[in-house]
């Protein structure tokens, strides 16, 4: 299948909502009723039984006892597969990046996810807007932390990072922050199965202006291009487009700095050289 629109996803967010519409309406109550019980808006309601709004934990908890569910809604949420977990439109991403055989990215503003620290994280989780609440931000972070897990998988998955210089040096999160991520490039790139590049700033050709893009290689062999931008993403999975982009990559490595030019850059910074 090509880059045809695909057909709506149904996650467990969706079935967890249903359930809760079938609980609230034998309760015999309204979506407002039920709202007012927990001191939350009836949107909230509404969102989380449409399956737009994934349901917290805590609030499933107290659903539970004021619907009398037995513990059924909580339940449901502890199940949710980690996958699900991210917002709806990296979750076809996700979940191929976790197979994925091959892994080449490249990213121009902030480090990726994959190889972001905790703290790091948390302060580009902050950056958000609208923002995230505060146990929004802490779930995301989790999920994020939980993806890099991709890298102790066996058989390993091949990777390179492309990263512009110019995430080297905005202190997200502040100078601490950022010192640390960039000492955690560092171990980074002294894994044999991942490759790290950096993009100097003062480069006079670049192949990458249109932005970030990740190229997959699933278990069958199928070549797949993650293109994320501003409210909108796309997963290409035509062999025409993926190619593009494919040959777009291959000239942003020969563009770039060595791996070992990449790591005696980062260990200048590091005050290390």
């Amino acid at each position: 299948m090509h880059s045809a629109k695909r057909p709506k996803r149904v996650t467990s967010w969706h079935v967890i909502g249903a359930q809760l519409a079938v609980f609230r309406n034998a309760a015999r109550l309204t979506q407002a009723e039920l709202a007012r019980q927990l001191g939350a808006g009836e949107e909230t309601i509404a969102s989380i039984e449409q399956g737009r709004r994934p349901l917290k934990l805590d609030l499933a908890e107290i659903l539970d006892e004021l619907l009398e569910t037995k513990m059924a809604l909580q339940t449901a949420v502890r199940k949710v597969p980690e996958r699900e977990r991210f917002p709806a439109f990296a979750q076809d991403y996700v979940g191929h990046e976790q197979d994925a055989l091959t892994l080449l990215s490249y990213q121009d503003h902030v480090v990726p996810g994959l190889l972001q620290t905790e703290e790091y994280a948390r302060a580009v989780f902050s950056c958000l807007y609208p923002p995230l609440d505060e146990d929004e931000v802490e779930e995301w972070v989790s999920a994020r932390l939980a993806r890099q897990k991709v890298f102790q998988r066996k058989p390993r998955v091949m990777a390179n990072f492309l990263l512009e210089e110019v995430m080297l040096h905005r202190p997200i999160g502040g100078r601490s922050v950022l010192r640390e991520q960039i000492r955690h490039l560092r171990r980074c790139a002294e894994l044999p199965f991942l490759g790290l590049q950096i993009m100097p700033t003062d480069r006079e050709v670049h192949a990458g202006l249109a932005g970030p893009v990740v190229l997959l290689e699933t278990p069958d062999h199928d070549h797949l291009a993650y293109v994320e931008g501003q409210l909108v993403s796309f997963l290409h999975d035509d062999p025409d487009k993926v190619s593009v982009l494919q040959q777009k990559y291959g000239m942003l490595r020969s563009q770039a700095l060595s791996p070992a030019e990449s790591m005696g850059m980062l260990d200048e910074l590091l005050g290390e050289s």
